[in-house]
């Protein structure tokens, strides 16, 4: 089993490298940031597990960055523990209404940090998917990274596996190029928009098998969508 990828949020690097230090004890694998927009684009990049977040950060407040991951289809289960000071009864009830998870106020015992941070992810559940994706005939293994249509073996680049893996995870809904370079490309990744594209028409290549390339539709004015139901009423 792999270890769980938490992601520290906190402008003061004595305080990260405290939470780190015990989190990599319990197993833990830690990336850390330390305003907001730093967290954003690892959320995106990295795709942790859970975020520890600081309420207090120099540029946008940990609650603002909570709301906008709460807010966003592609982050809004993300489990998100506030940190708070002491005797901030008020920002434990603005960060839960935000739609944090927990809160801890600090000073805590690193016990105490690991014992709720099991307790969030438990309820969370599995953050990436582990069983089969399908649709119709075409099925995507995410374990064994592979892909068949109808039982036969389907080849394509990473790029395209992953596109294909975002497309079966939200089906029926369209998505901007720009939405598909920060959730396939990652955030920190400076591409042009075309470049969808580009490997949108490889993905419908490899799809070709028993016509399954229609899956993948142009939405004029806005990108793209992956429905079985459009596809089927066609």
């Amino acid at each position: 089993m792999h270890s769980k990828t938490i992601l520290i949020v906190d402008d003061e690097a004595p305080v990260r490298d405290m939470l780190r230090v015990a989190l990599e004890m319990a197993d833990y694998r830690c990336l850390e940031a330390e305003n907001a927009q730093a967290a954003h684009a690892l959320v995106i990049d990295e795709k942790p597990d859970l975020i520890l977040l600081d309420w207090m950060l120099p540029d946008v407040s940990g609650v603002e960055l909570a709301r906008r991951l709460k807010r966003d289809e592609l982050t809004s289960s993300l489990p998100i523990i506030m940190l708070t000071a002491k005797g901030e009864e008020d920002h434990k009830i603005k960060g839960l209404e935000t739609g944090a998870d927990d809160y801890i106020t600090k000073p805590f015992s690193p016990r105490e940090l690991v014992a709720r941070l099991k307790a969030v992810l438990r309820r969370a559940g599995p953050s990436t998917p582990e069983e089969p994706l399908t649709a119709g005939g075409l099925v995507l293994d995410p374990i064994s990274h592979r892909v068949t249509i109808n039982g036969n073996p389907v080849d394509m680049g990473p790029t395209e596996f992953r596109l294909l893996t975002f497309f079966l995870s939200h089906q029926e809904r369209a998505y901007t190029r720009t939405q598909l370079l920060d959730h396939v490309w990652g955030g920190n990744v400076y591409v042009e928009e075309r470049t969808v594209d580009v490997h949108i028409r490889r993905l419908r290549k490899a799809l070709t098998v028993d016509g399954h390339e229609r899956y993948i539709q142009t939405v004029r004015g806005t990108g793209y969508r992956f429905s079985v139901q459009t596809a089927e009423r066609v």
